[in-house]
């Protein structure tokens, strides 16, 4: 289990910045895909009529994990940059981890 805290204090790239300011953190999730992109089109008209399923679909999943990308955002400039980290099954923002032991 991985935690972030949602707030990092790194280097920014932005025109003002230039150094070291504190970042805003949070999850990168991937947009909707666009049904007007060149591969969809091909996809789209390859598909139409008879003649069934013509791409192959992919079954053979192997992995267990995904790999997190962080989106970072610049509190002074709002530059936003991307930071990969390790692969990872259970990722978490800013939460306080459940201690263990006693409680009273």
């Amino acid at each position: 289990m991985v935690n972030v805290p949602k707030e990092r204090r790194t280097y920014c790239a932005g025109k003002k910045c230039k150094k070291h300011q504190l970042h805003k953190v949070t999850q990168y999730k991937a947009g909707k895909a666009s049904n007007f992109a060149q591969g969809k089109r091909r996809y789209d008209s390859k598909q139409m009529g008879f003649g069934g399923q013509t791409k192959p679909v992919f079954h053979k999943k192997a992995k267990t994990t995904r790999k997190v990308v962080l989106r970072l955002e610049c509190k002074k400039c709002k530059t936003k940059k991307q930071l990969c980290i390790k692969r990872t099954k259970h990722f978490e923002l800013g939460q306080k981890s459940a201690q263990s032991g006693h409680k009273y």
